[in-house]
């Protein structure tokens, strides 16, 4: 818990440096001009599919009931919009992590931890793979679990536990490529599990706060980078501890 604390608190003094504060607002602007051409663009064919989709299943009766029935003529917009968002965080996320990255973690680790040699066990097929999976695994959680989000309090619970699995999973690869061994990264996610996934929920309930979230991307970034660094300066001295 210390540890993650001390990542959320490091990250947002980072964020305040100059080379990170030109990088704090365009990848959420880039994500939400690109969803919203596309939105504007294919917009009628969408609601045309998805009012199919919905006329085949109960949903339509159900919703035309009771209190719901006051939404369900913006039933179709309401889902193309819950649809929109995480895809628009998601490509933020994956601009940060393709574009921003490197430059974040060069920051950090000039920074913060000099001393740590760099052993280069990532590469750049490495964290396309880890990307493609981190996204995959995301959707297919976020589709399977869309129907439960109308049943409170999972409507909160649920996204903020994908969004906190996509966050460690998306972030600690390329946070720990250029530092660490492929050896060292394995142990790192084996024992670093448990503050991985806490600090991806603090990122995760980040994610619902109004304007702060517009730069939410670059400070997760952040404070994946300094937790998974400070974990790896911590594992090579009980290493060197042990030795001696």
């Amino acid at each position: 818990m210390k540890n993650v604390v001390s990542a959320l608190i490091a990250a947002f003094r980072s964020l305040f440096s100059p080379k990170m504060l030109v990088l704090v607002v365009w990848p959420m602007l880039l994500a939400v001009i690109l969803w919203m051409g596309v939105a504007w663009y294919f917009w009628s064919s969408w609601v045309a599919s998805l009012t199919g989709v919905v006329q085949a299943t109960p949903l339509e009766q159900w919703v035309a009931q009771g209190f719901l029935a006051i939404v369900s003529h913006y039933l179709i917009s309401i889902i193309l919009v819950a649809l929109l968002l995480p895809v628009i965080y998601i490509t933020a996320l994956v601009i940060t992590a393709i574009f921003a990255m490197p430059l974040m973690t060069d920051h950090v680790a000039n920074r913060n931890y000099p001393e740590l040699e760099r052993k280069n066990g990532g590469n750049t097929v490495g964290s396309i793979a880890n990307t493609l999976v981190a996204i995959i695994l995301y959707c297919i959680g976020w589709v399977l679990s869309l129907p439960l989000w109308l049943l409170t309090p999972l409507a909160v619970i649920l996204p903020v536990i994908l969004v906190a699995y996509l966050n460690q999973r998306l972030f600690r690869y390329d946070a720990l490529a250029e530092h660490a061994s492929g050896e060292e990264y394995e142990q790192i996610i084996e024992q670093a599990t448990g503050k991985l996934y806490l600090l991806g929920v603090a990122i995760g309930l980040l994610h619902f706060v109004p304007v702060l979230n517009l730069f939410l991307p670059v400070y997760a970034g952040l404070a994946f980078i300094h937790l998974c660094l400070a974990e790896l300066k911590l594992l090579r001295e009980s290493k060197i501890a042990c030795a001696g």
